[in-house]
């Protein structure tokens, strides 16, 4: 399989505090022009995205992969994922950082009990790429329910 590049394109204008952005999918065209301010990170959205937001929404989705995968490689497919990615930019030691990602997952799964799809969803965690690029600089949890 050869590599797959992905871009992503942003514009800002003005200051970090009054100025305003941009970030569009480039390569897919999928989403964008999506606005964003420095509110929309640090106080309410406002009908405004974060670079935080977009982190949820990729770890949301390449977690969802992740354990779908690991699930039917078990011998086990899911027949349904939901899955949230919750992840929190907090203030530290007078800078701003992306302390944590919490994972909610509700799987339907014929075959499995609570504790092997628990234990899966653990393991997702770990074999999903972007954990991975977060891995070490990013606390990530799981919370995991069988419907």
């Amino acid at each position: 399989m050869a590599d797959a590049p992905r871009r992503a394109d942003a514009v800002w204008q003005g200051t970090l505090g009054q100025g305003s952005g941009e970030v569009s999918l480039a390569t897919s065209g999928a989403a964008g022009p999506l606005p964003v301010t420095w509110a929309s990170r640090t106080e309410r959205s406002n009908g405004k995205t974060s670079p935080e937001e977009l982190l949820a929404a990729a770890h949301a989705s390449c977690y969802c992969m992740a354990l779908s995968s690991d699930l039917g490689d078990a011998g086990t497919p899911p027949e349904k994922l939901e899955v949230s990615a919750t992840v929190t930019f907090k203030e530290i030691e007078g800078g701003w950082k992306t302390g944590s990602s919490h994972i909610t997952v509700k799987g339907t799964v014929p075959g499995i009990d609570e504790a092997a799809f628990k234990k899966a969803a653990e393991g997702a965690r770990d074999g999903c790429p972007i954990s991975g690029a977060l891995n070490g600089n990013v606390e990530i949890s799981v919370e995991a329910t069988l419907a």
